[in-house]
């Protein structure tokens, strides 16, 4: 939540006490916000390395890979997004790569599952789970398994649309890159921190990836923090070999001190659990009772405080409610839905056909439920668009 008092008191005392300090230093705010992600982090991802942000994590764990493996590409998926910088847009796959896209970055796109919308024509969740990673194997077979650094996934992707990936997928591309000695990076940036429910997304499905990117809700954005958690075999790599990275402000104090407070202030008042709990409490129920009533909901997907509706046309073709991409007139029904969604009180997410309900993990039952009655109204206007 805005302004928690223990996170403020803690960015206060901070600055009185050491403002800024070199990250090649050890600072006790540091030292204590890594043991306390180290904690949390699944398997071996024991060592922390701090970024200012999620995308400079993804630029530095693409690194790591790189340097770790010596080969150069790094396979990402299509409806992703890893940040602005130029290895995290170009490994981002949605449009706004394009107008940053340098064709040369060494990225190379597949099509994770996505069972609504399949590009492999399936009609399961298991069918969806096998035939997205063959899709993923043809793709390293073909582009080279030797020249391939890292496979880079969002755990849950987030504002590509927060399809929950189906059972035994992470695990089978875990498999997969295992079996070609390629570095499996997961990116927690949004989906960490309590988001889904648990610490980690990658709890949900027992899967320990080699590297994992985090920032913003580390310390729930108070101050600019990210990073990378790193498992021993690659910690190992840069024991005695210098890792040529690392940022002025790496590991900031005042980011760290509030990172420290932010995670104390969740263990203390059970914001993880919480999480869960509004998400099948209030969030799940809700939302898939509207879908029940309002013919634009085409799909209800998500977990925890992490939810996203795909609203649609015609539920029976499942034709999007806007084209891919759409702007100006294309666009005019989730335009025309948002302006309802704002007059109700409720700031709406909307990505393309999307809007996400992405609130604040310490919502409170009646709050999520006061939004969802503004949804519920919002979506009338939406329905008016469907045929």
């Amino acid at each position: 939540g805005y302004q928690h008092p223990k996170v403020v008191a803690a960015i206060q005392e901070q600055a009185a006490t050491l403002s800024t300090f070199a990250p090649a230093f050890a600072v006790e705010a540091r030292s204590e916000a890594a043991r306390l992600i180290a904690e949390r982090t699944p398997g071996d991802l024991d060592k922390i390395f701090f970024t200012n942000g999620g995308a400079e994590a993804v630029e530095n764990a693409t690194r790591m890979a790189r340097l770790h493996t010596g080969r150069p590409k790094v396979l990402s998926a299509y409806r992703s997004y890893h940040g602005a910088t130029s290895t995290a847009i170009n490994l981002t796959g949605d449009p706004r790569r394009w107008p940053n896209d340098l064709g040369a970055a060494g990225v190379v796109h597949f099509w994770a599952p996505f069972l609504y919308r399949s590009p492999f024509h399936s009609d399961s969740e298991r069918q969806e789970c096998e035939r997205a990673l063959q899709h993923l194997e043809d793709t390293i077979a073909f582009e080279g398994p030797a020249t391939i650094a890292a496979v880079i996934l969002e755990t849950i992707p987030g504002t590509a649309g927060i399809m929950t990936p189906p059972p035994g997928y992470l695990a089978g591309v875990r498999e997969i890159c295992d079996r070609y000695g390629i570095v499996f990076v997961l990116d927690e940036v949004m989906a960490g921190f309590g988001r889904t429910g648990k610490w980690f997304a990658a709890d949900h499905y027992e899967v320990t990836p080699d590297l994992m990117t985090f920032a913003k809700g580390v310390n729930s954005g108070y101050v600019p923090l990210g990073g990378v958690a790193i498992s021993g075999a690659i910690a190992e790599t840069f024991a005695r070999r210098p890792y040529p990275g690392g940022l002025t402000y790496s590991g900031h104090p005042l980011a760290c001190a509030a990172a420290v407070a932010t995670i104390n202030a969740m263990e203390e008042e059970g914001i993880v659990g919480q999480a869960a709990a509004i998400g099948e409490r209030v969030l799940g129920p809700g939302l898939r009772e509207l879908a029940e009533r309002h013919p634009s909901v085409g799909e209800v997907r998500g977990t925890g405080a992490f939810w996203a509706l795909e609203l649609v046309k015609d539920r029976e073709t499942r034709e999007p409610l806007v084209p891919y991409n759409a702007s100006g007139e294309a666009n005019a029904p989730m335009a025309a839905f948002g302006a309802a969604a704002k007059a109700r009180g409720l700031w709406p997410f909307i990505n393309m056909n999307r809007t996400h309900v992405v609130p604040p993990c310490n919502i409170t039952e009646a709050e999520a439920k006061e939004g969802l009655a503004a949804l519920d109204e919002a979506l009338s206007v939406a329905d008016e668009h469907t045929v």
